[in-house]
């Protein structure tokens, strides 16, 4: 009978040793951790890592922009004065800013991007000739020069994740309210500096009662 307890027995507390030092394993990983051990990152936590460190990296490879000749990615030549704030001239078309613009140079080709106010860079890809042929078109103006007062800002608007970099043309019409009598009209565009499109026209309240001539 006493055989047959121990029998009984033994296994049990055999089975009982090996489990407890399951339990005392687990603990001991546990605190390793807790205390210096190997640190465990999430995929989330190594994305965040990684893109804070592309942004780093992106930051790096930039610079403030420089009065001089550039070569932009089309191969277009640039002009670009900062001594009395920033000035760029493409073709016969020049646009100031006062937004931050910095450059960043691939081998023979330079990249311009404007910093915005919610931390993110737009890249000027539509350069100021083009968009002001956009707006020339779109404002039915003939050109967009110092006779009609035209002006081009590259500018910021939008707010949070909406904010955007324009190019605002601005400028002034001949028009006839009621057709009788003569009136000025400032009309304005604002093109997107990274896809060209047009994303707001303004005229005057009055507008639907005038005729507007080229100007």
């Amino acid at each position: 009978m006493k055989k047959l307890v121990l029998l009984l027995v033994l296994p049990l507390l055999a089975l009982s040793f090996v489990l407890a030092a399951e339990v005392a394993g687990q603990v001991g990983v546990g605190a390793g951790s807790a205390n210096g051990g190997q640190e465990v990152h999430t995929t989330a936590e190594v994305q965040t890592q990684n893109q804070g460190n592309d942004t780093s990296i992106q930051a790096q490879s930039q610079e403030r922009v420089q009065t001089g000749s550039y070569i932009n990615s089309d191969g277009r030549e640039m002009k670009i004065q900062t001594e009395n704030g920033f000035q760029l001239q493409v073709g016969n078309s020049e646009a100031s800013s006062s937004l931050n613009i910095t450059q960043e140079q691939d081998q023979n080709r330079t990249t311009l991007r404007a910093q915005l106010s919610n931390g993110q860079y737009a890249e000027i890809k539509i350069m100021p000739d083009t968009a002001s042929d956009t707006a020339i078109a779109r404002l039915q103006l003939k050109v967009c020069s110092p006779d009609n007062n035209c002006s081009i800002e590259l500018k910021e608007t939008g707010t949070g994740n909406q904010t955007r970099a324009v190019y605002e043309v601005q400028a002034q019409k001949q028009a006839r309210v009621f057709g009788i009598f003569a009136a000025n009209m400032t009309v304005q565009a604002q093109v997107d500096a990274e896809n060209g499109n047009v994303t707001q026209v303004k005229k005057p309240w009055w507008a639907f009662l005038a005729t507007e001539s080229s100007a």
